[in-house]
């Protein structure tokens, strides 16, 4: 059982890794950078199965530009 779950998290990691990057490059393509981006810290050390993403911190004109891009209520 003990294997079972690390191998949820060893297959939770990658799948945050790899959003991550997907994200990042998103990000990248609208100019925008996210220095802290990466796994959460605390769901490496915790035993929880879901994927955690820490999005970080940010400069007001960064947190501008990402609200810029994001799309207008209800849309996609």
């Amino acid at each position: 059982m003990q294997e079972q779950s690390k191998k949820r998290s060893s297959e939770a990691v990658v799948e945050a890794k790899e959003v991550i990057e997907e994200l990042r490059a998103a990000l990248e393509r609208n100019g925008i950078v996210l220095p802290s981006l990466g796994v959460d810290a605390l769901f490496l050390a915790a035993a929880y199965s879901g994927s955690l993403v820490e999005l970080g911190r940010c400069t007001v004109e960064t947190a501008r530009r990402l609200a810029a891009v994001l799309p207008e209520e209800g849309g996609r």
